[in-house]
């Protein structure tokens, strides 16, 4: 299974556009082959920063997520709306027996 985190850091006017802009594109994402789970949360600590966490199949699922207009056109949307980015951590995850 393929992790990925990252998060990103909104303006406070443009808070509401870049939460609804990052639901919609979680909601598209879960549709997409491949795909685990995808979500995006607010961040407690600084309620300006979403979080986003997904897991997919494999390398291919993500490799064609991020190849997905909607994903390319997502990332697009947020110029001049966040303030900073972490960027995008992908791990290559294996279950741990317990």
């Amino acid at each position: 299974m393929i992790l990925v985190t990252g998060s990103i850091l909104a303006r406070e006017d443009t808070f509401d556009d870049v939460r609804r802009l990052s639901l919609e594109h979680v909601e598209r994402s879960r549709t997409e082959p491949g795909c685990i789970s995808h979500a995006v949360h607010v961040d407690c600590q600084n309620p300006l920063r979403l979080f986003f966490f997904e897991q997919w199949a494999d390398e291919p699922a993500l490799r064609a997520h991020f190849a997905v207009e909607g994903s390319r056109e997502f990332v697009r949307s947020l110029k001049g709306r966040i303030v900073e980015t972490t960027g995008t951590q992908i791990y290559n995850a294996v279950s741990i027996a317990r």
